[in-house]
Order: C-alpha cells, then structure tokens, then sequence
C-alpha cells in the first residue's frame, strides 16, 4: 500500500493523515478491480451496493457529522475532499455515492429541526435510505433564483408544483431537500431576478403528488432523473429552516461540497497520470519505450505539475474553510482549476494511449467520460470565475 505523500503537507492533522491511510487501505482492499455498470437498473444496483459499503466503512459519517459528532459539529471538509480524491481514484461511482449522500443531507444537517435530523440522518449515515439534493430546474441552473417550482402554504402544509430537473439519485433515492419559491419572484431594478422567497423542505420518496417523471442518461452514467410536483402536499414540520431562507441555505451547502469536487477531480486527474505512466514505461516504440520519447516526458511533467498545482489550491481552500469558515474565492479557485487540470491531464492520458485511449470500457477512456461532468456542476467552471472575479472587485484578496 502506497499512501500519498502529500498527507505530509501542513495542511492535514494527525486525524486527517490516519483517515488516509484507511483510506487507502481499504480501497485498494474494496474498490481496486470493481464493476463498472453502464446500465440504468445495473447502476442502480450498484449504486445501493456502495452506499452500504461505505457506511459500514464508516465513511458516510463523514458527510452527516451531526451523527457522530452532535448537532453542532462541523463539517470536517478537508476528511470530504481527502475520502473524495482517495474513492475517484479508484471509482467514480462510489465517489458519486459518497458524494451525494452528503450533499443530498446536507441542508438537514445544517438547518433541519431536532425532530427532521432524528429521523432522516442516522438511517442515510448508515446507508439504509439514500438523499438527493433537489435544487436544479431546466431554466434555473447556474441562475438558481430563476427557480420556478412553487410551494404554497395551507395551513399546516405546504403544497409544491413544479419540476426539477437533473437530480442525481432522482429515481433510487429515499429522501429528497427540494427548493421551491415560497413567495413571487422579485425583480431587481436592473432586470434580475431576486434570490429572496426560496424555501428548503425534505420530501419522501411516495409521498402523493410526487413523481419520478423521467430518468435522465449521461457520459458517465449515474442515477440522474427529472421530478414532478403536482398538488404534492407535506407537512409544514417538513420544512428546514426559516420560510424564505432557503437560497441562503443552498449556498451554504453547496458552500461545504464544493471543495470536494475539487478533490474528486484530482482523483480522476490522478488516476490518469498512474496509467499514463505505465502505459509509457510498457509501450515499445521506436525501437525503445513511450517513456523514452521526450514529448511524452514533456506531457507527463506537465500533468504531474498541474495536478499538484491543483492540490495545493484544493487543500488550502479545505483548511481555510475548515479553521477561517469563509473561503469563498479560494473554494473557487480550487474547483476551478482541479475540474480543468484534471481535464487536460486525462485528456493528454488519452492521446498516449492512441486507439486504446477511445475504445469503451478502458480505464482512459471512462475518465474521459467521467471528468466532463466535474466543470459543470457545482458551479461551471465560468461562474467560478465570476466569483473570483467579483471578491476582487469587492476589495478582497483571495
């Protein structure tokens, strides 16, 4: 077992180095060699597998610390982004599942009452019922104030309408936050619309007026789906946090997360450059190596230099979050450039890999597929940049 020798950096706590170094054992023990399914009812299956794998690792707890720890514990997101990095390396879908479990209860951890993190928490954290993060619309993307699906007060319910769109585990999971307009949209005096009246609720899977309406295939395939509101009536005890707080408490949970996407992506990236390496050491060519020829030198030191250039950026952006609690910037800067060296790094693992590189189920290939997706949710890659962008303006210095 080779542990990363960047657990040395002064970044990570004795904790943190330990967490590793399981880590690392048991994915190598757990997840080295493992299925990739491709379709829907297998990645489905599959799916289920690893989120009980990874509770009974002790893994989920890490993303529902209110378990482990009580209601006031904090996220720990550098643990997030270290599990992340260590599971994308190994395999992507049971980086999605760790992911998801975390984001999917992550308002609830954060805003939900004694009484909805009693019920919904110790039974995601040990992987008996699966969450889903239910933000995202098919004109309310990047612009999560656009958000069109509705919830209105009756007495001691709230009845939604409307659809959300591009839900992962929309169609396996148990539980699902959903943001919803409590109020009209406002608009500001410069055309846009105001992120005030959005409402967070927690919605069970068969509730009446609550559908599943399609499932959704992508590059790397995962449970992704569109859901239907329709006269769906929940209680009011149902809802987490303030009435017409919930775009603040989206923010703040994608605010925790979005670092981790950063790491992921270094797994990917990282995971690439492994391969590329051996394939070059391997491949005769020219009456020597691949290794041999000096371009491919030149691409190999490049993706390392990127990759680690990432790293630094993902991990100061995790400790700030973890000791200063606001990074807003740096939590940009890191998913922007991991998504983007990650790319590049796979990218050129494809080119030294020639035909292998694009035939469907090796291993370049499946990062290729695997690492789109990275730059877009969470924030795409542009909006990092605006965000970068508007603290300088601001006066801050990231």
């Amino acid at each position: 077992m080779t542990v990363p020798a960047f657990l040395d950096w002064p970044f990570f706590s004795d904790a943190h180095r330990a967490l590793g170094e399981r880590l690392q054992a048991w994915a190598e023990a757990s997840l080295a060699g493992a299925p990739h399914p491709e379709s829907t009812a297998a990645v489905d299956a599959r799916c289920r597998e690893l989120v009980a794998a990874l509770a009974q690792a002790g893994l989920l707890a890490y993303g529902i610390p209110a378990v482990t720890a009580g209601d006031s514990a904090p996220f720990d997101v550098r643990s997030l982004a270290l599990i992340r990095e260590t599971l994308a390396r190994f395999d992507g879908l049971a980086d999605f599942a760790f992911a998801m479990q975390g984001l999917g209860t992550g308002a609830i951890t954060l805003a939900g009452s004694a009484q909805l993190k009693q019920r919904y928490l110790p039974p995601a954290a040990q992987g008996k019922s699966i969450a889903a993060f239910a933000l995202s619309e098919s004109q309310a993307g990047s612009d999560v104030a656009a958000l069109a699906c509705t919830a209105r007060r009756d007495a001691d319910d709230y009845v939604l309408d409307g659809e959300k769109t591009w839900i992962s585990n929309g169609g396996i999971a148990d539980i699902y936050c959903v943001f919803a307009r409590t109020r009209p949209a406002e608009r500001r005096p410069d055309g846009t619309v105001s992120a005030r009246g959005i409402s967070a609720f927690v919605v069970e899977a068969g509730t009446p007026g609550f559908t599943v309406r399609e499932r959704i295939e992508t590059l790397a395939p995962h449970p992704l789906g569109t859901l239907a509101f329709r006269n769906c009536r929940i209680p009011a005890s149902q809802r987490l946090g303030a009435e017409d707080e919930g775009f603040k408490l989206a923010m703040r949970t994608l605010d925790v997360f979005r670092t981790s996407v950063a790491g992921a992506a270094l797994g990917f990236g990282q995971r690439a450059l492994d391969e590329a390496l051996h394939h070059a050491r391997l491949r005769a060519m020219f009456g020597g190596t691949l290794a041999d020829l000096q371009l491919t030198q030149a691409a190999l030191a490049d993706a390392a230099t990127e990759l680690d250039a990432a790293r630094l950026l993902t991990y100061r952006a995790a400790w700030l979050k973890d000791t200063r609690g606001s990074a807003t910037a740096e939590v940009a800067m890191a998913k922007m450039a991991a998504t983007e060296a990650a790319q590049r790094v796979i990218d050129r693992t494809v080119q030294l890999f020639g035909g292998r590189g694009v035939v469907r189920g090796e291993i370049p290939e499946r990062l290729y597929r695997e690492i789109r997706a990275l730059r877009i949710y969470e924030g795409a890659t542009e909006v990092q940049k605006l965000i970068i962008a508007r603290t300088l303006f601001s006066g801050g210095r990231p």
